[in-house]
Protein backbone atom coordinates (compact mmCIF):
# COMPACT_ATOMS: atom_id res chain seq x y z
CA UNK A 1 0.00 0.00 0.00
CA UNK A 2 2.61 2.21 -0.10
CA UNK A 3 4.33 4.71 -2.90
CA UNK A 4 8.00 4.22 -4.09
CA UNK A 5 8.46 1.32 -1.33
CA UNK A 6 8.09 -2.11 -3.63
CA UNK A 7 11.25 -3.04 -3.46
CA UNK A 8 11.67 -3.18 0.38
CA UNK A 9 7.79 -4.29 0.63
CA UNK A 10 8.44 -7.27 -1.84
CA UNK A 11 11.34 -8.33 0.66
CA UNK A 12 9.56 -7.29 3.59
CA UNK A 13 6.18 -8.65 2.47
CA UNK A 14 7.22 -12.54 3.35
CA UNK A 15 8.43 -11.89 6.86
CA UNK A 16 5.07 -10.72 7.76
CA UNK A 17 3.22 -13.19 6.03
CA UNK A 18 5.51 -16.14 7.51
CA UNK A 19 5.20 -14.91 10.83
CA UNK A 20 0.91 -14.25 10.42
CA UNK A 21 0.62 -17.83 8.86
CA UNK A 22 2.64 -19.79 11.51
CA UNK A 23 1.35 -18.16 14.25
CA UNK A 24 -2.52 -18.41 13.46
CA UNK A 25 -2.02 -21.99 12.40
CA UNK A 26 0.08 -22.94 15.71
CA UNK A 27 -2.16 -20.82 17.80
CA UNK A 28 -5.76 -22.65 16.40
CA UNK A 29 -3.80 -25.88 16.73
CA UNK A 30 -2.94 -25.13 19.98
CA UNK A 31 -5.96 -24.29 21.05
CA UNK A 32 -7.63 -27.40 19.15
CA UNK A 33 -5.71 -29.65 20.74
CA UNK A 34 -6.80 -28.61 24.18
CA UNK A 35 -10.04 -27.62 23.49
CA UNK A 36 -11.52 -29.47 26.82
CA UNK A 37 -9.24 -26.59 29.30
CA UNK A 38 -11.48 -23.73 27.02
CA UNK A 39 -14.79 -24.95 29.82
CA UNK A 40 -12.36 -24.16 33.43
CA UNK A 41 -10.79 -21.10 31.80
CA UNK A 42 -13.30 -18.86 32.48
CA UNK A 43 -14.28 -20.41 36.05
CA UNK A 44 -10.44 -20.21 37.24
CA UNK A 45 -10.14 -16.55 35.72
CA UNK A 46 -13.08 -15.01 37.86
CA UNK A 47 -12.30 -17.16 41.11
CA UNK A 48 -8.51 -16.33 40.91
CA UNK A 49 -9.70 -12.37 40.03
CA UNK A 50 -12.14 -12.10 43.21
CA UNK A 51 -9.00 -13.72 45.34
CA UNK A 52 -6.75 -11.26 44.35
CA UNK A 53 -9.56 -8.16 44.61
CA UNK A 54 -9.95 -9.77 48.10
CA UNK A 55 -6.04 -9.93 49.34
CA UNK A 56 -5.40 -6.41 47.69
CA UNK A 57 -8.03 -4.80 46.77
CA UNK A 58 -9.31 -2.85 43.75
CA UNK A 59 -7.35 -0.29 43.39
CA UNK A 60 -3.75 -2.79 43.15
CA UNK A 61 -5.42 -5.32 41.03
CA UNK A 62 -5.91 -2.41 37.95
CA UNK A 63 -2.84 -1.03 38.75
CA UNK A 64 -1.34 -4.47 38.08
CA UNK A 65 -3.66 -4.96 35.10
CA UNK A 66 -2.55 -1.26 33.38
CA UNK A 67 1.11 -2.33 34.43
CA UNK A 68 0.98 -5.63 32.57
CA UNK A 69 -0.74 -3.41 29.65
CA UNK A 70 1.79 -1.38 29.63
CA UNK A 71 4.73 -3.76 29.19
CA UNK A 72 3.25 -4.95 25.52
CA UNK A 73 3.67 -1.31 24.40
CA UNK A 74 5.82 -2.92 22.29
CA UNK A 75 2.73 -4.22 19.98
CA UNK A 76 1.84 -0.34 18.77
CA UNK A 77 5.23 -0.31 16.91
CA UNK A 78 2.80 -1.17 13.72
CA UNK A 79 0.30 1.70 14.67
CA UNK A 80 2.95 4.43 14.59
CA UNK A 81 4.61 3.23 11.85
CA UNK A 82 1.41 3.85 10.04
CA UNK A 83 0.55 6.95 11.82
CA UNK A 84 4.04 7.97 10.79
CA UNK A 85 4.04 7.15 7.28
CA UNK A 86 0.30 7.99 6.26
CA UNK A 87 1.76 10.61 3.10
CA UNK A 88 3.13 7.47 1.86
CA UNK A 89 -0.29 5.41 1.58
CA UNK A 90 -1.69 5.09 -1.82
CA UNK A 91 -4.78 7.34 -2.69
CA UNK A 92 -7.07 7.35 -1.59
CA UNK A 93 -4.93 7.63 1.49
CA UNK A 94 -8.11 8.04 4.72
CA UNK A 95 -9.75 4.98 2.92
CA UNK A 96 -6.47 3.40 2.65
CA UNK A 97 -5.61 4.23 6.17
CA UNK A 98 -8.30 3.03 7.59
CA UNK A 99 -8.30 -0.48 6.00
CA UNK A 100 -4.71 -0.83 6.91
CA UNK A 101 -5.42 -0.20 10.60
CA UNK A 102 -8.53 -2.42 10.68
CA UNK A 103 -6.27 -5.54 9.27
CA UNK A 104 -3.59 -4.09 11.80
CA UNK A 105 -6.29 -4.78 14.83
CA UNK A 106 -7.01 -7.98 13.45
CA UNK A 107 -4.50 -9.25 13.31
CA UNK A 108 -2.92 -7.84 16.39
CA UNK A 109 -5.85 -8.96 18.56
CA UNK A 110 -5.69 -12.41 16.84
CA UNK A 111 -2.81 -13.01 17.94
CA UNK A 112 -2.38 -11.49 21.26
CA UNK A 113 -5.45 -13.09 22.62
CA UNK A 114 -4.57 -16.61 21.00
CA UNK A 115 -1.04 -16.30 22.47
CA UNK A 116 -2.99 -15.55 26.01
CA UNK A 117 -5.38 -18.26 25.47
CA UNK A 118 -2.14 -20.57 24.45
CA UNK A 119 0.02 -19.57 28.06
CA UNK A 120 -4.04 -20.36 30.07
CA UNK A 121 -4.36 -23.60 28.36
CA UNK A 122 -0.37 -25.41 27.99
CA UNK A 123 0.97 -23.58 31.24
CA UNK A 124 4.06 -22.94 29.82
CA UNK A 125 6.80 -22.74 32.41
CA UNK A 126 9.57 -20.72 32.40
CA UNK A 127 13.06 -21.99 30.81
CA UNK A 128 16.37 -20.24 30.91
CA UNK A 129 17.80 -18.97 27.39
CA UNK A 130 13.81 -19.28 25.83
CA UNK A 131 10.56 -17.02 25.87
CA UNK A 132 7.54 -18.25 26.42
CA UNK A 133 6.79 -18.19 23.24
CA UNK A 134 9.40 -20.65 22.10
CA UNK A 135 8.39 -22.88 25.58
CA UNK A 136 4.27 -23.23 24.42
CA UNK A 137 5.46 -23.72 20.78
CA UNK A 138 8.00 -26.36 21.58
CA UNK A 139 5.39 -28.55 23.74
CA UNK A 140 2.94 -28.12 20.59
CA UNK A 141 5.38 -29.41 17.77
CA UNK A 142 6.87 -31.74 19.85
CA UNK A 143 10.37 -32.87 19.79
CA UNK A 144 10.62 -34.72 16.58
CA UNK A 145 13.01 -32.90 13.85
CA UNK A 146 10.34 -31.82 11.69
CA UNK A 147 8.79 -30.01 14.89
CA UNK A 148 11.98 -28.98 16.06
CA UNK A 149 12.94 -27.55 11.79
CA UNK A 150 9.16 -25.61 12.23
CA UNK A 151 9.77 -23.82 15.98
CA UNK A 152 13.16 -22.12 14.48
CA UNK A 153 11.50 -21.27 11.52
CA UNK A 154 8.88 -19.75 13.52
CA UNK A 155 11.25 -17.91 15.84
CA UNK A 156 13.74 -16.78 12.84
CA UNK A 157 10.34 -15.33 11.16
CA UNK A 158 9.13 -13.75 15.11
CA UNK A 159 12.77 -12.05 14.85
CA UNK A 160 12.32 -11.44 11.21
CA UNK A 161 9.14 -9.27 12.19
CA UNK A 162 11.67 -7.41 14.59
CA UNK A 163 13.42 -6.05 11.47
CA UNK A 164 10.76 -5.53 9.56
CA UNK A 165 9.54 -2.92 12.84
CA UNK A 166 12.91 -1.34 12.48
CA UNK A 167 12.82 -0.76 9.21
CA UNK A 168 9.37 1.38 9.65
CA UNK A 169 10.99 3.13 12.33
CA UNK A 170 13.99 3.99 10.22
CA UNK A 171 11.49 4.74 7.26
CA UNK A 172 9.48 7.32 8.89
CA UNK A 173 12.71 9.07 10.61
CA UNK A 174 13.48 11.54 7.96
CA UNK A 175 10.38 12.77 7.51
CA UNK A 176 9.78 13.66 10.65
CA UNK A 177 13.08 15.25 10.76
CA UNK A 178 11.76 17.36 7.77
CA UNK A 179 8.78 18.32 9.61
CA UNK A 180 10.52 19.56 12.48
CA UNK A 181 13.06 21.13 10.48
CA UNK A 182 10.43 23.10 8.91
CA UNK A 183 9.54 24.23 12.15
CA UNK A 184 12.74 25.16 12.84
CA UNK A 185 13.02 22.56 15.47
CA UNK A 186 15.89 20.94 13.69
CA UNK A 187 18.76 22.16 11.31
CA UNK A 188 17.05 23.50 7.74
CA UNK A 189 19.23 21.49 6.19
CA UNK A 190 16.88 18.02 7.17
CA UNK A 191 14.08 19.51 5.07
CA UNK A 192 15.31 18.64 1.73
CA UNK A 193 14.23 15.17 1.58
CA UNK A 194 14.94 15.46 -2.16
CA UNK A 195 18.64 15.16 -1.22
CA UNK A 196 19.58 11.81 -0.71
CA UNK A 197 22.56 12.96 1.24
CA UNK A 198 20.34 14.53 3.54
CA UNK A 199 17.82 11.52 3.75
CA UNK A 200 21.60 9.38 4.30
CA UNK A 201 22.34 11.63 7.25
CA UNK A 202 18.77 11.52 8.97
CA UNK A 203 19.64 7.55 8.82
CA UNK A 204 22.83 7.68 10.07
CA UNK A 205 22.32 10.10 12.82
CA UNK A 206 19.49 7.53 14.29
CA UNK A 207 21.53 4.42 13.25
CA UNK A 208 24.58 6.27 15.19
CA UNK A 209 22.22 6.92 18.23
CA UNK A 210 20.71 3.43 18.37
CA UNK A 211 24.39 2.02 18.62
CA UNK A 212 25.42 3.95 21.11
CA UNK A 213 22.25 2.87 23.42
CA UNK A 214 23.28 -0.60 22.43
CA UNK A 215 26.29 -0.16 23.22
CA UNK A 216 25.99 1.61 26.49
CA UNK A 217 23.19 -0.98 28.06
CA UNK A 218 24.93 -4.15 26.64
CA UNK A 219 22.25 -5.03 24.85
CA UNK A 220 19.42 -5.59 27.87
CA UNK A 221 16.19 -6.00 26.51
CA UNK A 222 14.37 -5.27 29.62
CA UNK A 223 16.14 -1.79 29.38
CA UNK A 224 15.61 -1.04 25.78
CA UNK A 225 11.61 -1.65 26.12
CA UNK A 226 11.78 0.51 28.89
CA UNK A 227 13.03 3.63 26.59
CA UNK A 228 10.74 2.14 23.86
CA UNK A 229 7.63 2.04 25.88
CA UNK A 230 8.26 5.26 27.49
CA UNK A 231 8.79 7.34 24.27
CA UNK A 232 5.67 5.58 22.42
CA UNK A 233 3.60 6.66 25.08
CA UNK A 234 4.59 10.28 25.10
CA UNK A 235 4.14 10.59 21.74
CA UNK A 236 0.57 9.12 21.59
CA UNK A 237 -0.69 10.95 24.84
CA UNK A 238 0.50 14.16 23.24
CA UNK A 239 -0.68 13.09 20.02
CA UNK A 240 -4.14 11.98 21.43
CA UNK A 241 -4.40 15.85 23.51
CA UNK A 242 -3.89 17.39 20.08
CA UNK A 243 -6.64 15.56 18.98
CA UNK A 244 -8.79 16.85 22.02
CA UNK A 245 -7.70 20.69 21.33
CA UNK A 246 -8.80 20.01 17.76
CA UNK A 247 -11.81 18.76 18.00
CA UNK A 248 -12.54 21.44 20.81
CA UNK A 249 -11.27 24.26 18.70
CA UNK A 250 -13.10 22.88 15.90
CA UNK A 251 -16.80 21.89 17.27
CA UNK A 252 -18.42 24.74 15.30
CA UNK A 253 -17.27 23.54 11.76
CA UNK A 254 -17.00 19.67 12.53
CA UNK A 255 -20.02 17.67 12.30
CA UNK A 256 -22.70 16.78 14.91
CA UNK A 257 -20.35 13.81 16.24
CA UNK A 258 -17.47 15.81 17.51
CA UNK A 259 -18.81 15.35 20.82
CA UNK A 260 -18.24 11.23 20.67
CA UNK A 261 -14.99 12.46 19.07
CA UNK A 262 -13.79 14.76 21.53
CA UNK A 263 -14.72 11.82 24.11
CA UNK A 264 -13.25 9.24 22.35
CA UNK A 265 -10.08 11.23 22.22
CA UNK A 266 -10.27 11.90 25.74
CA UNK A 267 -10.66 8.41 26.65
CA UNK A 268 -7.89 7.57 24.46
CA UNK A 269 -5.64 9.92 26.11
CA UNK A 270 -6.48 9.38 29.68
CA UNK A 271 -5.65 5.46 28.52
CA UNK A 272 -1.72 6.07 26.89
CA UNK A 273 -0.94 8.81 29.63
CA UNK A 274 -1.97 6.48 32.66
CA UNK A 275 0.26 4.06 30.91
CA UNK A 276 3.15 6.43 30.44
CA UNK A 277 2.47 7.16 34.28
CA UNK A 278 2.61 3.81 35.44
CA UNK A 279 5.39 2.44 33.33
CA UNK A 280 7.75 5.81 34.75
CA UNK A 281 6.73 5.27 38.09
CA UNK A 282 7.57 1.38 38.15
CA UNK A 283 10.61 1.29 35.70
CA UNK A 284 12.16 4.23 36.98
CA UNK A 285 15.26 2.35 38.85
CA UNK A 286 15.22 0.26 35.53
CA UNK A 287 15.76 2.29 33.07
CA UNK A 288 13.10 5.39 33.33
CA UNK A 289 15.28 8.04 34.73
CA UNK A 290 17.55 6.99 32.05
CA UNK A 291 14.70 7.39 29.49
CA UNK A 292 13.88 11.07 31.06
CA UNK A 293 17.09 11.97 30.50
CA UNK A 294 17.90 11.20 27.25
CA UNK A 295 14.08 12.69 25.97
CA UNK A 296 15.16 15.82 27.88
CA UNK A 297 18.25 16.27 26.30
CA UNK A 298 17.00 15.83 22.82
CA UNK A 299 14.30 18.36 23.89
CA UNK A 300 16.32 20.78 25.08
CA UNK A 301 18.93 20.52 21.84
CA UNK A 302 15.52 21.40 19.98
CA UNK A 303 14.95 24.26 22.01
CA UNK A 304 17.97 25.80 21.50
CA UNK A 305 18.01 25.25 17.91
CA UNK A 306 14.25 26.71 17.46
CA UNK A 307 16.05 29.85 19.57
CA UNK A 308 19.06 30.03 17.50
CA UNK A 309 16.75 30.35 14.34
CA UNK A 310 14.03 33.09 16.36
CA UNK A 311 17.22 35.37 17.33
CA UNK A 312 17.83 34.72 13.56
CA UNK A 313 14.64 35.15 12.01
CA UNK A 314 14.22 38.61 13.55
CA UNK A 315 17.83 39.88 12.16
CA UNK A 316 16.20 38.87 8.45
CA UNK A 317 13.16 41.16 9.80
CA UNK A 318 15.57 44.12 10.25
CA UNK A 319 17.03 43.39 6.85
CA UNK A 320 13.86 43.42 5.51
CA UNK A 321 13.12 46.75 6.65
CA UNK A 322 16.38 48.29 5.93
CA UNK A 323 16.36 47.18 2.30
CA UNK A 324 12.78 47.45 1.16
CA UNK A 325 12.08 49.77 -1.79
CA UNK A 326 9.18 51.99 -2.21
CA UNK A 327 7.24 51.17 -5.50
CA UNK A 328 6.56 54.60 -7.38
CA UNK A 329 3.29 54.32 -9.37
CA UNK A 330 2.69 54.21 -12.74
CA UNK A 331 4.80 51.14 -13.70
CA UNK A 332 6.07 50.83 -17.12
CA UNK A 333 5.41 47.05 -18.29
CA UNK A 334 8.17 45.91 -20.49
CA UNK A 335 7.72 42.59 -22.45
CA UNK A 336 10.09 39.56 -21.76
CA UNK A 337 12.39 38.94 -24.57
CA UNK A 338 13.53 34.85 -24.23
CA UNK A 339 17.12 35.56 -26.53
CA UNK A 340 18.51 38.37 -24.03
CA UNK A 341 20.96 37.77 -21.35
CA UNK A 342 18.34 36.68 -18.11
CA UNK A 343 19.35 36.90 -14.25
CA UNK A 344 17.23 34.30 -12.09
CA UNK A 345 16.74 35.60 -8.54
CA UNK A 346 16.14 33.28 -5.93
CA UNK A 347 13.65 34.60 -3.75
CA UNK A 348 13.31 33.25 0.24
CA UNK A 349 11.54 34.15 3.27
CA UNK A 350 13.44 37.20 3.04
CA UNK A 351 13.00 39.41 0.97
CA UNK A 352 15.68 41.68 2.43
CA UNK A 353 18.43 38.61 1.39
CA UNK A 354 16.47 38.61 -2.02
CA UNK A 355 16.57 42.40 -2.22
CA UNK A 356 20.77 42.41 -1.79
CA UNK A 357 21.03 39.42 -4.30
CA UNK A 358 18.96 41.87 -7.27
CA UNK A 359 21.29 45.17 -6.46
CA UNK A 360 24.42 43.31 -6.73
CA UNK A 361 23.70 41.49 -9.73
CA UNK A 362 22.95 44.89 -10.88
CA UNK A 363 25.90 46.40 -9.96
CA UNK A 364 28.46 43.99 -10.62
CA UNK A 365 26.42 43.57 -14.21
CA UNK A 366 25.57 47.05 -15.10
CA UNK A 367 23.23 46.92 -17.93
CA UNK A 368 24.26 43.42 -19.16
CA UNK A 369 20.83 41.22 -18.27
CA UNK A 370 17.89 42.25 -19.74
CA UNK A 371 15.16 40.05 -17.98
CA UNK A 372 14.91 39.10 -14.99
CA UNK A 373 13.09 36.26 -13.43
CA UNK A 374 12.06 35.31 -9.78
CA UNK A 375 11.75 32.01 -7.89
CA UNK A 376 9.84 30.96 -4.67
CA UNK A 377 8.71 27.82 -3.53
CA UNK A 378 6.01 27.83 -0.44
CA UNK A 379 6.98 24.85 1.96
CA UNK A 380 3.94 23.01 2.76
CA UNK A 381 4.11 20.58 5.94
CA UNK A 382 1.78 17.35 4.82
CA UNK A 383 1.35 15.56 7.91
CA UNK A 384 0.24 19.11 10.26
CA UNK A 385 -2.89 20.12 10.63
CA UNK A 386 -3.07 23.33 9.07
CA UNK A 387 -6.29 24.37 7.65
CA UNK A 388 -7.02 25.88 4.64
CA UNK A 389 -6.81 29.01 5.59
CA UNK A 390 -2.83 28.72 6.31
CA UNK A 391 -2.17 27.53 3.09
CA UNK A 392 -3.97 30.19 1.43
CA UNK A 393 -1.91 32.88 3.20
CA UNK A 394 1.41 31.08 3.14
CA UNK A 395 0.47 31.34 -1.27
CA UNK A 396 -0.85 34.73 -0.67
CA UNK A 397 2.36 35.40 0.86
CA UNK A 398 4.71 34.28 -1.46
CA UNK A 399 2.46 35.54 -4.50
CA UNK A 400 2.98 39.07 -2.88
CA UNK A 401 7.33 38.25 -2.97
CA UNK A 402 7.12 37.65 -5.93
CA UNK A 403 5.06 40.83 -7.02
CA UNK A 404 6.79 43.17 -4.82
CA UNK A 405 10.46 42.11 -6.97
CA UNK A 406 8.46 42.36 -10.74
CA UNK A 407 6.97 46.09 -9.56
CA UNK A 408 10.17 47.13 -8.56
CA UNK A 409 12.51 46.17 -11.73
CA UNK A 410 8.69 47.56 -13.99
CA UNK A 411 9.58 50.90 -12.20
CA UNK A 412 12.73 50.62 -13.55
CA UNK A 413 11.62 49.94 -17.05
CA UNK A 414 13.25 46.48 -16.41
CA UNK A 415 11.72 43.36 -17.81
CA UNK A 416 10.59 40.78 -15.05
CA UNK A 417 8.64 38.33 -14.55
CA UNK A 418 8.47 35.85 -11.81
CA UNK A 419 7.13 31.78 -11.19
CA UNK A 420 5.95 30.30 -7.74
CA UNK A 421 6.10 26.52 -6.93
CA UNK A 422 4.50 24.50 -3.76
CA UNK A 423 5.33 21.59 -2.43
CA UNK A 424 7.23 19.50 0.76
CA UNK A 425 10.77 20.12 -0.17
CA UNK A 426 12.55 23.71 -0.94
CA UNK A 427 15.52 22.18 -3.25
CA UNK A 428 13.02 19.97 -5.10
CA UNK A 429 10.29 22.25 -6.22
CA UNK A 430 13.06 25.28 -6.91
CA UNK A 431 14.85 23.09 -9.37
CA UNK A 432 11.81 21.75 -11.31
CA UNK A 433 11.29 25.67 -11.59
CA UNK A 434 14.49 26.29 -12.45
CA UNK A 435 14.55 23.47 -15.12
CA UNK A 436 11.32 25.43 -16.43
CA UNK A 437 12.95 28.46 -16.58
CA UNK A 438 15.77 27.62 -18.35
CA UNK A 439 14.30 26.20 -20.97
CA UNK A 440 12.07 29.28 -21.97
CA UNK A 441 15.53 31.36 -21.44
CA UNK A 442 18.66 30.26 -22.69
CA UNK A 443 21.13 32.77 -22.06
CA UNK A 444 20.05 32.50 -18.27
CA UNK A 445 22.01 32.46 -15.45
CA UNK A 446 20.88 32.07 -11.63
CA UNK A 447 21.96 33.99 -8.61
CA UNK A 448 21.34 33.19 -4.66
CA UNK A 449 23.07 34.03 -1.31
CA UNK A 450 25.14 32.84 0.86
CA UNK A 451 25.09 34.12 4.85
CA UNK A 452 28.22 35.06 6.12
CA UNK A 453 28.02 35.82 9.99
CA UNK A 454 30.69 37.91 12.19
CA UNK A 455 31.44 34.95 14.44
CA UNK A 456 31.15 32.12 11.95
CA UNK A 457 31.49 28.60 13.68
CA UNK A 458 30.39 24.79 12.97
CA UNK A 459 27.11 25.42 14.33
CA UNK A 460 26.61 28.28 11.99
CA UNK A 461 27.54 26.69 9.00
CA UNK A 462 25.33 23.21 10.38
CA UNK A 463 22.06 25.22 11.02
CA UNK A 464 22.52 27.75 7.89
CA UNK A 465 23.31 27.84 3.90
CA UNK A 466 22.23 24.55 3.08
CA UNK A 467 19.89 25.16 0.67
CA UNK A 468 21.50 27.30 -1.64
CA UNK A 469 24.49 24.82 -1.57
CA UNK A 470 22.37 21.68 -2.59
CA UNK A 471 20.64 23.53 -5.21
CA UNK A 472 23.93 24.54 -6.57
CA UNK A 473 25.06 21.13 -6.84
CA UNK A 474 21.85 20.11 -8.27
CA UNK A 475 21.89 22.54 -11.02
CA UNK A 476 25.60 22.01 -11.74
CA UNK A 477 24.49 18.44 -12.34
CA UNK A 478 22.45 19.61 -14.98
CA UNK A 479 24.92 22.27 -16.65
CA UNK A 480 23.01 25.03 -15.27
CA UNK A 481 24.93 27.70 -13.58
CA UNK A 482 24.41 28.89 -9.83
CA UNK A 483 25.75 31.91 -8.79
CA UNK A 484 26.33 32.09 -5.01
CA UNK A 485 26.93 35.57 -3.89
CA UNK A 486 27.53 36.37 -0.05
CA UNK A 487 25.75 38.45 2.20
CA UNK A 488 27.51 39.23 5.65
CA UNK A 489 24.93 39.46 8.42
Amino acid sequence: NMRGMKESIKFLMPIFLGFFVTHVALIFYGIFAHHQGLFTIIPNTLQETRESIGALGWIPVLALILHAYSLGSGTYTGLEAVSNNVNRLREPRVSTGKWTMFYMAVSLSVTAAGMILLFLLWAPRPQEGMTLNAVVFQSILGSSDLGRATLYITLLLEAGLLFVAANTGFLAGPSVLANMAIDNWMPNRFRHLSTRLVIQNGLFLFGIFALGILLWCHGKVSLLVVLYSINVFITFSLSLFGMCVYWLRNRKKASPYWVLRLAFSFLAFLLTSSMLCITLISKFESGGWLTVVITCSVILICYGIRRHYIRFNRKLKHIDQQLQQDIVQPLKTVAMDPQQPTAVILVGKSPGVAMHTLLNVIRMFPRHFKNFVFLSAGIVDVESFAGQNSLQEMRQTVNNNLQYFVDYCHQYGIAAEAYASYGTDTVEELTHLAVTVSKKYSNCIFFSSKLIFDNDNLLTRFLHNETPLTLQRNLHLQGKELVILPMKI
